[in-house]
């Protein structure tokens, strides 16, 4: 059995869908139409490298994902989809419960939100399980820092207040094997810390149409097959559950993980064990 995956922010780039826009002028018109400026012009140029703020990352990420997606389902047909954080959203619009407008309108949204919580930062941890890390976070008796996102065997973000995030990272790094980067971005992500965000978007979620799956997508929030629009609310302040999810679809019997837009969580799938 074969998955699509798609990846979320982070895999922005200067350039990134050049080629596409071209073949799919009526998508890129209605996506001019709703963010209110040019899609095409924001990923080819990157104009005041815009691609570096999340309101504008997210949008520029999902509708090059989409038309990628369209690109490969015309070629062939898979069992599953997954996203990573916001590559869900592209997973239900490939899987039929969201229209690619109402899709991106709803990522403008959630941009705005994320990007509207600051004094945060996130920080990717490698080389040491999960448990080492939550175990580090415990022994420093620090209250807003958070595991964030669980992306492979050995592979974890952690976020929070910017203070706690730096002494946090000083701790974990002093573990044999661990390496702390710090990730260019300006809110706390995918903690409790961005529960002010989860509850405005829960309310303009309440305004969009959920149908249902013509293809499974199995949730990056629980790990488990999308049960509903709430788990997008959910996804702004819960960690990202990318080893459960892909442990999920190897149980269901997928054995080939394809992606668009990059080898990002191509790469993650193959350390998970």
């Amino acid at each position: 059995m074969q998955c699509l995956l798609f990846p979320g922010q982070g895999v922005q780039r200067k350039g990134m869908g050049a080629e596409l826009f071209s073949r799919h002028p009526e998508a890129t018109a209605l996506a001019d139409d709703v963010l209110g400026y040019s899609i095409e012009e924001l990923c080819v140029r990157d104009p005041g490298r815009r691609l570096r703020d999340t309101r504008y990352a997210q949008p520029a990420v999902f509708f090059v994902n989409a038309l990628l997606g369209v690109e490969r389902l015309a070629e062939r047909r898979y069992d599953y989809f997954a996203g990573h954080s916001l590559g869900e959203y592209n997973a239900l619009v490939a899987a039929g419960v969201l229209d690619l407008v109402d899709g991106l309108r709803l990522v403008e949204r959630r941009a705005e939100l994320m990007s509207a919580i600051t004094g945060g930062g996130m920080s990717a941890v490698q080389g040491v399980p999960a448990a080492f890390v939550r175990r580090a976070l415990a022994e420093t008796g620090l209250s807003n820092v958070f595991v964030a996102n669980l992306n492979a065997d050995t592979q974890t973000t952690i976020a929070g207040d910017r203070a706690e995030l730096a002494v946090a990272g000083k701790a974990i790094a002093a573990l044999p094997g661990a390496r702390v980067v710090p990730i260019n971005v300006s809110g706390p992500f995918h903690t409790p810390l961005m529960a002010p965000a989860e509850a405005e978007f829960r309310a303009a979620l309440a305004g969009f149409t959920f149908g249902p799956a013509v293809t499974p997508v199995v949730s990056s929030v629980t790990g488990e097959p999308f049960d509903g629009p709430d788990l997008l609310a959910r996804q702004l302040s819960a960690p990202v559950e990318w080893v459960r999810a892909v442990t999920t679809l190897r149980a269901a019997g997928v054995t080939e993980f394809d992606e668009v837009n990059g080898q990002t969580l191509t790469s993650l799938v193959n350390k998970v064990h």
